[in-house]
């Protein structure tokens, strides 16, 4: 019996609408184990927000209007760094949750165990990030931030095949190409731990990019249309930027993500 429990959408939306970053990863831990241990039930019974709520700081900033990095190699080139993968990661937590909040109830239950698990991951992720910030004396929120991972997921609001096909196909699987040369030049700089950290969250985002492509391959298959083909199309409408090289095969390949996809137009 699910009667009496209080629906996994009803917890995601109220974290979609907590802004306070400590608060928003303890909710989103919480969803993922309440859900794992059958304590939410399969609902979809309320409409997601259009926008997450957001902490007071950082200042969001059109991407234009962002700072320039300082010279590579400073301490404040290291915490700018940092601190433009904590916002990512922490816009990342709310894309996994909206992911399910919006779109599992027309999708099978593993779809929700696999996003209500990546969110999980997002928030530790955010977590590290922000531990690592704080130990070099500074904080998220600390520096403005832009919101453009969350255009992509207001413009693909009405279409998961669209939405898959941007955020984890495309946005996430860029991560998998900038993140190898990031995890360098902290090594580089003597900073072993930031390096760890790195890596971790690389070998994770292969598996939410494994998870984008499988669910988006299980769309096109429902509706009988060819994967590449749907996909190429799903990006023309809905991803703003281009696809540009260099990416890191290797770890695209791990993820079942092939050549034929993203070689298209560069």
């Amino acid at each position: 019996m699910t009667g009496g429990l209080a629906s996994v959408a009803q917890a995601i939306r109220a974290t979609l609408l907590t802004a306070d970053p400590r608060a928003k990863v303890m909710a989103t831990r919480k969803i993922a184990r309440d859900w794992r241990l059958g304590r939410l039930a399969a609902r979809y019974d309320v409409a997601m927000p259009d926008a997450p709520a957001r902490p007071d700081r950082p200042e969001l900033l059109p991407p234009r209007l962002m700072p320039k990095r300082k010279k590579a190699g400073s301490d404040r080139a290291k915490i700018a760094l940092l601190h433009a993968l904590a916002h990512i990661e922490f816009v990342a937590i709310d894309l996994a949750l909206d992911l399910v909040g919006r779109f599992g109830g027309e999708m099978p239950t593993g779809f929700t165990d696999d996003w209500l698990t990546i969110a999980s991951e997002e928030a530790m992720h955010f977590a590290l990030v922000r531990r690592r910030l704080r130990s070099l004396g500074a904080d998220y929120g600390d520096l403005p931030a832009h919101d453009g991972l969350w255009e992509a997921a207001s413009d693909t609001r009405h279409d998961i095949s669209a939405r898959l096909a941007v955020v984890p196909m495309v946005l996430e699987a860029r991560g998998l190409d900038v993140t190898p040369a990031m995890i360098d030049r902290f090594t580089a700089l003597g900073d072993a731990r930031s390096a760890a950290m790195l890596q971790r969250i690389l070998d994770d985002e292969i598996g939410h990019v494994r998870a984008g492509l499988r669910w988006f391959h299980h769309c096109c298959a429902r509706e009988d249309r060819s994967p590449l083909d749907h996909w190429q199309n799903m990006v023309k409408r809905h991803f703003r930027g281009q696809l540009k090289p260099p990416f890191n095969d290797s770890a695209r390949q791990r993820a079942g993500l092939s050549r034929d996809f993203y070689l298209v137009g560069c």
